[in-house]
């Protein structure tokens, strides 16, 4: 089991059926991806920045799908894929909320299968990008997974980059 009160129920048995478990450590693939992302450059010259939290996230989550279906506490819940290469091409948007939110992002997944952009900041706090907003889901990756996975709606950047 993970430590108590790590994730809610229905969130730790989702990520479970994917194929976490407490202790998953996938680094060397992180490592791999990090590199990847970090050598890679927008036409616009923007090139990803690889924080310490997106290795820790990847090194326990990394290649995971996690499906979550139905109704969950406020929205419907939301699915996690957790490959970075996914947000490959996103460097121009990235550094983009990075300035506005005043932190460095490096992209770590998609949020139902391509709905949505998952990035995390140096501060471990987890942001979504998608086609209506770009949203807070939380000030920690553990939070974030619950506040997807659990339905839970996320916080609105505001054009002050501040959220609530």
């Amino acid at each position: 089991m993970s430590a108590p009160g790590r994730f809610p129920s229905d969130v730790e048995t989702a990520l479970r059926e994917a194929g976490w478990e407490p202790g998953r450590d996938v680094l060397p693939r992180a490592r791999m991806w990090g590199l990847a992302l970090a050598s890679h450059a927008s036409p616009s010259g923007h090139q990803h920045t690889v924080v310490p939290a997106a290795l820790a996230a990847l090194a326990e989550f990394g290649g995971l799908t996690v499906r979550a279906e139905g109704d969950g506490a406020e929205v419907a819940r939301t699915g996690i894929v957790f490959d970075p290469l996914r947000g490959l091409h996103a460097a121009s948007t990235l550094a983009e909320l990075g300035e506005l939110v005043r932190s460095r992002l490096t992209p770590i997944g998609e949020q139902d299968d391509g709905a949505g952009l998952l990035a995390v900041d140096e501060r471990g706090r987890v942001f979504v990008l998608d086609h209506t907003a770009d949203w807070y889901a939380g000030a920690s990756l553990d939070e974030a997974i619950a506040t997807l996975l659990g339905g839970r709606l996320p916080a609105r950047i505001a054009d002050d980059g501040t959220w609530s």
